[in-house]
């Protein structure tokens, strides 16, 4: 459970008050931090604005990975980058929405930029037109190149080498939630001032739930040890917390953060067809999976082994996971591995 406070502390301050965790901060992390915490504020700004401004339903294209892009794909992902491509502190950038690196302007490129950020601007941009929860997903990495300009090796780093990652959400309230790897805390976005307030400070996910959250519509395609699974959470037994509930909104930002506040598990598993799934490693799949991990929850893979320890190899690589309370994911990886 979430310790609620009673000051009155914007992010700004907050990031500031972060960098004594870390050992010879100079401030651009929690900078960078900020630069997000900006984005957000104009993306928001036109999400709410979206059925007035013509700017809901397809933009006309795909992206590297197949998708239908959104109107407000485009601004999210433009948003961003106009945010940072100019600050000095990131030496390059990756979307979901793009099919290679984003480099930064020669005039603004630097060998002191010091970081690496991986972004899905709009996650859940099917569910725009239904007015459904939609967000932002955010990785940063310390980069590793040498040299004016990041390169590809930079963005492709196991998900434990993360130095933050969170999300925003643009629902009800608009919400961001970031770790840096001391606890997850929660800001709500004031309208009136146009601050996000710490609303959730040292966020923990309940040590078991009772919601599991998958798109069931494949299950004929799932491995039988998964559809055993399923098929078990449905089952009577009060004694074990059964029968579980099903909640699947379908976007992933949205499903996952009422997994991080209500406990239980979120599965995106693979299919015979697609064995990969269909989840972004690097902009969707890590820096949500070291929120949940940070918050005191567990994130796999089928095989019972840790999400964030995956190399990846290329930028818009997919990857199932399974993540949430750690009993539920205990549960889970017990019948996936046959040892339950």
């Amino acid at each position: 459970m979430a310790t609620f406070s009673s000051k009155i502390t914007t992010i700004e301050r907050h990031t500031l008050q972060q960098q004594q965790f870390r050992a010879g901060a100079r401030g651009v992390l929690t900078q960078l931090l900020n630069d997000v915490a900006t984005a957000a504020k104009i993306i928001n700004r036109e999400v709410r604005r979206a059925g007035l401004t013509d700017i809901l339903g397809d933009e006309g294209s795909v992206n590297a990975t197949g998708d239908e892009v959104k109107k407000l794909d485009v601004y999210a992902d433009k948003a961003i980058y106009r945010v940072m491509d100019h600050t000095g502190r990131v030496c390059v950038m990756a979307s979901e929405e793009v099919e290679d690196i984003i480099s930064i302007p020669e005039e603004f490129a630097s060998e002191d930029a010091p970081y690496v950020l991986m972004f899905d601007p709009l996650d859940g941009s099917s569910n725009i037109d239904a007015n459904a929860s939609i967000g932002t997903i955010f990785s940063i990495h310390r980069r590793v190149s040498t040299g004016k300009h990041g390169t590809k090796e930079d963005c492709l780093q196991a998900g434990h080498k993360q130095v933050a990652a969170g999300y925003v959400i643009y629902g009800s309230s608009t919400v961001m939630v970031y770790t840096t790897g001391h606890g997850v805390h929660g800001f709500t976005l004031d309208p009136t001032l146009g601050e996000f307030l710490l609303s959730a400070e040292d966020m923990r996910i309940p040590t078991a739930g009772s919601i599991y959250s998958v798109n069931e519509r494949d299950t004929h395609s799932w491995t039988p040890e998964l559809q055993e699974y399923v098929a078990w959470l449905k089952q009577e037994d009060p004694a074990s917390r059964r029968p579980r509930t099903g909640r699947y909104i379908g976007s992933m930002i949205a499903d996952v953060h009422r997994t991080l506040i209500k406990g239980g598990i979120f599965m995106y598993p693979g299919t015979v067809k697609k064995p990969s799934g269909k989840l972004r490693l690097l902009y969707e799949v890590a820096p949500l999976a070291w929120v949940v991990e940070q918050a005191g929850g567990k994130a796999i893979l089928a095989d019972g082994s840790s999400v964030l320890a995956v190399q990846p190899t290329e930028l818009h690589q997919r990857t199932p996971v399974f993540m949430g309370s750690p009993a539920d994911v205990d549960e889970c990886a017990a019948f996936l591995t046959g040892s339950h």
